[in-house]
């Protein structure tokens, strides 16, 4: 079949990866490639640090994923000859204050035998950069993490001129069957196709053709520090801290890069915010106050997908054409699942009705088809 892809952020390239080792023929549309939410996503594959109250659905969605992702990058790195970034070390959750403590207690009773509860000297042990104020906390032997900057340019490599970077400005539809046709660029060029899968982030609600979904940004503020030679390695583990329920994760590269996020925020400036960036630098000094001998290398805002209830919308919205979007802070760890699905419906075949129900677009209701106008600040990345 011939396969259009809409949007090339990690679940876009993921998922035209699928397809094209499927034996299909694939072209993803992108005027930016993997410059949106994944190039601001930090890569913790945190199926247990993730969970929360009141998000049943979710957790075994993220678990399915977690599950994948090592044959994953593994088959990856094999195919492209590059890394991945891909670390098996666990997650220390750290807490400061008693309520700290007693928010990880409960993150432990969800999370099962995966998570054993340690004291503030037995984290130190383990890391012995962490703050005497670091209280107590969990490991969690099954949370790892990837670099998704290194594998979106690995599965850029591995798709190479079937990449062109052009945005989408329609989605071609049949008049009476409604049946997806192919695609019509913002330069007004027509491509056409056998389905398209349209899996570009907030980008999918400027995309004339596609049904309205009920898409959000959640904006974050994350940073990249250089940890100096003489204070190397700051830290072997990825640490989430929670400071006076406040939240905060520190990601250690192989490199030297630490990864500083991330904030949640659904309005305010759609760039860096300065509070957002004080408050992180605040809490993670907290925790780990090697930080702040660090030099800060970069710093960026992107808006997450979300939708009403922070479960992805993945489904077929009429003949020809799947959505892959609404991932919000969860698209890194679901892209191995996200892209067998959506590689699944694009072919036609059965997808697990728990899965199906879950993700289904029109859970929340409505069916309408996109305009081609939104507001200019959602990117297609």
């Amino acid at each position: 079949m011939r396969i259009i892809v809409v949007g090339a952020g990690i679940i876009g390239l993921a998922s035209a990866s699928e397809l094209l080792r499927r034996g299909h023929e694939v072209t993803v549309f992108d005027p930016l490639p993997a410059a949106g939410a994944s190039r601001a996503a930090a890569g913790m594959l945190a199926p247990t640090t993730e969970l929360t109250w009141g998000q049943d659905v979710l957790h075994p969605l993220l678990a399915e994923a977690a599950a994948r992702y090592p044959a994953f990058v593994s088959a990856l790195e094999e195919r492209t000859g590059l890394g991945t970034g891909h670390r098996r070390t666990a997650t220390l959750a750290l807490g400061v204050d008693a309520a700290d403590r007693a928010t990880l207690a409960e993150l432990a009773a969800l999370g099962g035998g995966a998570v054993r509860r340690i004291t503030g000297s037995e984290a130190r042990e383990l890391e012995p950069a962490l703050a005497p104020a670091v209280s107590g906390g969990l490991l969690v032997s099954e949370d790892h993490q990837v670099d998704p900057r290194r594998v979106t340019a690995a599965l850029l490599a591995e798709l190479g001129s079937r990449v062109r970077l052009e945005a989408v400005a329609a989605v071609e539809r049949e008049a009476g069957s409604g049946r997806a046709t192919g695609v019509r660029s913002a330069s007004g060029e027509r491509a056409p196709a056998d389905e398209v899968l349209v899996a570009a982030g907030l980008g999918a609600a400027r995309i004339g053709g596609v049904p309205r979904l009920p898409l959000r940004p959640v904006w974050g503020d994350i940073l990249r520090l250089r940890v100096p030679d003489g204070i190397r390695p700051l830290l072997t583990h990825t640490v989430r801290g929670l400071v006076r329920g406040s939240a905060v994760y520190l990601v250690p590269r192989e490199d030297g890069e630490l990864v500083l996020g991330a904030t949640v925020r659904e309005g305010g400036v759609e760039g860096v915010q300065a509070g957002g960036v004080l408050a992180l630098l605040r809490d993670a000094e907290r925790i780990v106050p090697g930080i702040a001998e660090c030099e800060v290398v970069e710093v960026l805002a992107r808006a997450r997908p979300g939708s009403p209830d922070a479960v992805p919308l993945l489904g077929r919205v009429a003949p020809g054409l799947v959505v892959a979007t609404g991932f919000d802070r969860h698209g890194v760890l679901l892209t191995p699942l996200a892209a067998e699905l959506g590689a699944d419906l694009v072919e036609g075949r059965d997808v697990a009705p728990a899965f199906s129900a879950a993700l289904d677009p029109f859970r929340f209701g409505g069916t309408g088809v996109a305009d081609a106008t939104v507001a200019s600040a959602l990117s297609v990345a």
